[in-house]
């Protein structure tokens, strides 16, 4: 009774929250109904209720596809790259932000580091492409202005993960710092005077007091970073890869785009669908209840 008077007492709050209800259960939940199809072999003629059940047949065809062990190493391994480097780039940037004094010096150098956020991967996929170009690429000139010979970045699998990672870093890594920096705003400015007066340095006030302050938003970011270990993001990849680097730079996404839209193999995409979903709960419940147990910080 206490709630039913409390939801017609301020309906109106509850009522701003409805459209985000509504978008969970229309565009999360509903379609997770269609996962169903992963254990048919799905007709699109026949619907999901005429489809011939197979169990997991698509399953199995995952995990004994001869390249399969290739393109999971490799989302692996730029994934892992991006959380080793890619990571702590935003932290280290909001540090580095939290020292500037000059406000108008620092609201220009924010503004100029979010920039790349707002641009579509086409367009930074195009910038980096051009940047690395062998003929009037930047990075090109300048090697060759130091005597030493052209790369072909592009066309070699050895730098692919590393233009990967690096332009993910470029792109995204000012936007990341926003959250760092709310976090530092709430800081209490006493900590850091007492520090002064104790005699602690700057370094030492980072990591005596900064970092200690970070640490839960710092846990619950790299919780869902691991979460999403799979899913590395097809537009990126898709924009820089091609034919000579697919060896290295093949991964689930842009696999599931092969043969789940131009081979049109919904069942087995979804099969695989289902699967990085999988290892993601998996993976989040197990980085979260370590997380608990070492740092004490934790989704839940």
């Amino acid at each position: 009774m206490v709630r039913k008077n409390n939801f017609l007492k301020y309906w109106q709050i509850y009522s701003m929250i409805l459209p985000g209800i509504l978008f969970f259960i229309i565009f999360r939940y509903i379609p997770i109904l269609g996962s169903v199809i992963a254990f048919q072999d799905y007709n699109v003629f026949s619907g999901i209720l005429g489809s011939e059940f197979v169990g997991f047949k698509h399953f199995v065809n995952l995990f004994t596809y001869p390249e399969f062990s290739r393109i999971l190493g490799n989302t692996i391994l730029i994934s892992l790259y991006q959380i080793i480097f890619g990571f702590p780039a935003p932290i280290i940037l909001a540090l580095l932000l939290n020292e500037i004094r000059k406000m108008f010096f620092k609201r220009v150098v924010q503004t100029v580091i979010y920039l790349p956020h707002f641009l579509s991967w086409v367009i930074v996929g195009g910038l980096v492409i051009s940047a690395l170009s062998p003929n009037y690429g930047v990075v090109n000139e300048l090697l060759n202005s130091l005597g030493l010979q052209k790369i072909f970045f592009m066309q070699k699998p050895e730098y692919f993960r590393g233009i990967v990672v690096l332009s993910g870093i470029w792109k995204e890594v000012g936007w990341g710092t926003i959250i760092y920096l709310a976090a530092l705003a709430g800081i209490n400015p006493e900590l850091y005077e007492a520090a002064e007066v104790d005699g602690a340095g700057k370094f030492r006030q980072v990591f005596c007091i900064t970092l200690p302050a970070l640490l839960p938003t710092i846990m619950v970011l790299l919780l869902l970073r691991i979460g999403n270990m799979l899913d590395l993001g097809f537009e990126q990849i898709y924009i820089l890869l091609n034919p000579l680097v697919k060896v290295k730079g093949d991964i689930i996404d842009t696999y599931i785009y092969e043969v789940g839209l131009l081979s049109f193999q919904y069942s087995y995409t979804t099969a695989i669908g289902i699967f990085k979903s999988v290892v993601g709960l998996v993976l989040i419940v197990g980085a979260n209840q370590l997380s608990k147990k070492l740092t004490g910080s934790s989704l839940y």
